[in-house]
């Protein structure tokens, strides 16, 4: 007799898997209501278990689902299944019901292709600005608009789909790394983006054209690693297209290179405007002047010729070195911003920022029946991270009774693989009932059968959970034990110590170290001005330095900056004793006064240097108008 197929929501029968990535799986679904079929997106455990996710994720699917647009992916319905895992412990799945599209990713079309003509390149972006223009009308940003999350049917129609989830995630990463996540894959990164900056439509657009340059030549405007992409997006100009495709015609290059102009001010406004402009290109229709001006500040038949034709010449050479000096004063803080950003992007962000579809596939080894050291080692060899947990079975204790993914299956390189451990017969797993109240964690334990709970928790400092909130257990959750063994619950205190060990630190450090103490950075900073350049950037002082402070608080920071960019306040007045001895010597005293100010520096021990609130971060971006 065949098994009943998974129901969600008591309408959804979910089918077979047709999509799988970092983030989620994409399973083809049947509406038993309206008798249609549906793709039924389940977000992985990992996310499910945050309950701020949990939270903005329910009201992004609403917002989502109000999106009734031919370009835009429907959203049916959203809700969650609770899933019992190996251990015993019951998860929140989010899923969402969707319009199912019989047709391909971009992405697909992509890697199967390699570049589209121009016509059908700007036809496509014309259909995803299509949905764009839709949604920012409605106040929805995507802010991960790439080819992977773009559908095109077998008829070639244009479909965009998962807009709530991007700004869900960008949301909960935000408070899942204390500071300004950064959301979207590095390829397609829009400059605000890159630097933690808060975005709006204009975002969007920068992805799109992104999208857009890819599909004309076959690769993205920058390439390389994470760090290099993030800091690229920041300070770099593109080559045109066409320098890596001839064929491209230079309208198509003009749009492309507006659309990637690093202000927000500087690049297409709305998506109607970048839709308009690539609906000339096709026409033949002249572009914008604001186009034309974006192809010929980034050097036109010049860099085309460059890149596409022959290497460049010993002059040229010369010519980009004496380029890249001149630049060199305005980029060294850049690159420091840039890997700040990129510690933002760690955790959730770092796996966004590759992307589900980018990521390599590594196939799961089967290791049921294998004992723990095997299965480490089978595991690891894949490239794949075990994850152990013990669960009642009568098979030999510590041998491996399941696993997830199962053995055969593809996962992505690097993500983990849970692998159950035999307990032997007789035993119960612990939950987890982490981030719960002490009264809630016992009413959990008990109902999963243990009684023997200790009465006074363990208060424990130095944690990212709130005061009174249960960090874990003894013996921890998953665990495998006799029923009759005492539960020692673990209590936050609330209270995280200051690091002592951020003096002299490098800002970016710094911040990522108080990052992981789950603290943050007070903004703005106290700047400290000096005119050595060996301590720019770097701390002078934290006063909290060592203490004891509620989890999640801000910690204000001392840093170096340079004495120039400081507004010293003058002198207080003399009185007019001293001012009349003096006046003959007026003018060499205060020549003396600016020369000492400008090479005094800051002592312990001396009156404290003059002092502003700024964040130590560059005047002017390299490329935008002084």
């Amino acid at each position: 007799m065949s098994e009943s197929p998974r129901l969600l929501g008591g309408r959804y029968e979910v089918g077979e898997l047709i999509g799988r990535g970092g983030m989620a799986e994409v399973h083809l679904g049947h509406d038993t209501r309206l008798g249609r079929p549906v793709a039924i997106k389940m977000l992985r455990s990992e996310l499910a278990r945050d309950s701020t996710f949990l939270t903005r994720f329910r009201r992004e699917a609403k917002s989502a689902a109000g999106l009734n647009h031919h370009a835009i992916v429907a959203v049916y319905d959203s809700g969650e299944d609770v899933h019992v895992e190996t251990g015993g412990a019951e998860v929140d799945i989010p899923y969402i019901v969707m319009e199912y599209v019989d047709g391909q990713t971009l992405r697909e079309v992509l890697n199967a292709e390699g570049h589209l003509s121009p016509d059908e390149a700007a036809r496509i972006t014309q259909g995803i600005l299509s949905a764009l223009e839709y949604s920012h009308d409605r106040g929805i940003v995507h802010r991960d608009i790439k080819p992977a999350n773009v559908m095109l049917t077998r008829g070639g129609q244009v479909k965009v789909m998962d807009f709530g989830i991007a700004r869900a995630l960008a949301d909960a990463s935000a408070t899942m790394t204390s500071a300004q996540a950064v959301v979207g894959t590095a390829r397609y990164l829009s400059p605000e983006q890159a630097k933690g900056d808060s975005v709006d439509g204009r975002s969007d657009l920068y992805s799109a054209g992104c999208v857009f340059y890819e599909l004309l030549c076959g690769r993205t405007p920058f390439t390389g690693e994470p760090v290099s992409l993030v800091y690229q997006h920041i300070t770099d100009v593109p080559a045109p297209p066409s320098a890596y495709e001839p064929t491209v015609p230079k309208p198509m290059d003009a749009v492309a290179m507006h659309s990637l102009e690093k202000p927000l001010d500087g690049r297409y406004q709305t998506a109607a405007d970048f839709r308009a402009d690539l609906q000339d290109a096709r026409t033949g229709a002249p572009v914008s002047a604001a186009a034309t001006a974006s192809l010929a500040a980034a050097g036109g038949a010049a860099v085309r010729t460059a890149k596409a034709a022959d290497p460049p010449t010993r002059r040229d050479h010369t010519r980009e070195i004496s380029d890249r000096d001149r630049r060199s004063s305005h980029t060294g803080l850049w690159v420091a911003a840039g890997i700040a950003a990129l510690l933002a992007i760690l955790g959730l962000g770092y796996l966004l920022m590759n992307g589900p579809s980018e990521a390599k596939l590594v196939t799961v080894p089967p290791v049921q029946g294998f004992t723990q050291t095997a299965a480490d080692q089978a595991i690891r060899g894949a490239g794949l991270v075990p994850s152990f947990q013990s669960s009642p079975n009568d098979a030999q204790v510590g041998t491996v009774v399941d696993q997830e993914p199962k053995g055969g299956q593809e996962a992505s390189e690097g993500s983990v693989v849970t692998v159950v451990l035999s307990a032997g017969p007789n035993t119960r797993s612990v939950p987890d009932v982490t981030d719960k109240s002490a009264d809630e964690a016992r009413t959990i334990l008990r109902q999963a059968g243990f009684q023997n709970i200790e009465e006074d928790p363990t208060k424990v400092d130095n944690t990212q959970y709130a005061e009174g909130k249960v960090t874990g257990t003894d013996p921890a959750g998953g665990q495998a034990v006799s029923p009759t063994t005492t539960i020692k619950l673990k209590l936050s205190s609330g209270k995280v110590q200051v690091p002592s060990n951020l003096t002299n630190m490098d800002f970016f450090d710094a911040q990522s170290a108080l990052s992981k103490a789950h603290l943050q950075v007070e903004q703005p900073v106290v700047s400290v001005p000096t005119s050595d350049s060996n301590l720019w950037n770097k701390v002078q002082k934290v006063p909290d330095a060592g203490k004891m402070v509620d989890v999640n608080s801000k910690v204000q920071l001392y840093v170096y900056t340079r004495s120039s960019t400081v507004t010293v306040s003058p002198p207080p007045p003399t009185t007019s004793s001293s001012s009349s001895s003096s006046s003959s010597s007026s003018t060499s005293t205060s020549s003396s006064t600016t020369s000492s100010s400008s090479t005094s520096e800051p002592s312990s021990t001396s009156s404290p240097p003059p002092t502003t609130s700024v964040q130590p971060t560059p005047q002017t971006p390299p490329n935008a108008s002084p």
